[in-house]
């Protein structure tokens, strides 16, 4: 499996990674965050790291924690630019500051494989830098998420980014696509970022290696014959080769690549960031 590179861009760097840590620049706000993947040893000194951060998360759980201010007087709320899409960024209790900067090279595909007034879907679409990307190309996005906090934050993003007419949908990623498939809808483009695991609101289990199969199916539904659809996995129980026979078996006759994410620190470092399925 090859790697399929992100890039930096003015407002976000990967500066280092390694000691199961990533350090990272969004616009002048540097950040020290949890990451298993960084399990090598990082090129710059624990000492250099804390100089140039202005915050730190420390892990309580293997879902929560808290932020450490490294740098006083530092906003704990800020604004970064892609291509005159704004991302409203803060803190969470979860490590996520709102957006995913590994996505960019999906970014950038989207930009350039959707057309003006093609219809988009976003699954499990969190605060909607493929939704923002996908409207500046004048495309009809339809925006899906679960969490009412994300769609409202992915609303403040597209009024920040100065756009209108995204469509929000609030529900479950799976359910929606399954009753679209029902009204015969099409999509020229989708993308998901489904989570390798979780549980529902009525406590139903969620595992990726079990949903990828339907997820497929379903996409496979709704995607117009030249359309492209985009989805990023993380669960090592879901094997490159299941992945591209499951899609194999419901895109016979389309392009597939199944690559390893990946973004390079500016120290040289490869941070890898799940599986990258394209299909077009």
């Amino acid at each position: 499996m090859k790697r399929i590179y992100s890039s930096h861009w003015s407002d976000y760097e990967l500066i280092d990674a390694g000691n199961d840590k990533k350090l990272e620049r969004w616009g002048e706000i540097i950040t020290i965050r949890p990451d298993r993947n960084a399990y090598f040893s990082p090129i710059l000194s624990d000492k250099e790291w804390k100089l140039k951060a202005h915050f730190e998360f420390i892990e309580e759980t293997t879902s929560k924690g808290v932020w450490k201010t490294l740098k006083k007087n530092t906003p704990k709320e800020w604004q970064i630019n892609y291509k005159n899409c704004i991302f409203n960024l803060r803190l969470t209790q979860f490590k996520h500051i709102g957006i995913f900067p590994e996505q960019q090279t999906n970014w950038d595909f989207i930009k350039s494989n959707i057309k003006p007034k093609e219809r988009f879907l976003n699954l499990f679409a969190y605060t909607g830098g493929a939704s923002l990307v996908a409207n500046s190309a004048k495309a009809d996005v339809f925006h899906c998420d679960s969490v009412k906090q994300v769609i409202s934050w992915s609303k403040e993003n597209m009024e920040s980014s100065n756009q209108e007419n995204i469509h929000w949908v609030f529900d479950d990623a799976l359910k929606f696509a399954t009753k679209e498939v029902k009204r015969g809808k099409k999509y020229d483009g989708i993308i998901m970022d489904p989570p390798a695991f979780g549980i529902g609101a009525k406590k139903e289990r969620w595992k990726i290696e079990t949903k990828f199969p339907e997820l497929v199916k379903i996409a496979s539904q709704l995607l117009t014959e030249n359309g492209f659809l985009i989805i990023n996995t993380y669960s090592p129980k879901l094997k490159e080769e299941n992945t591209c026979n499951i899609v194999k078996e419901y895109f016979p006759t389309k392009k597939i690549q199944v690559d390893k994410l990946s973004l390079k620190t500016t120290t040289g470092k490869t941070l890898e960031y799940g599986e990258l399925t394209r299909v077009c």
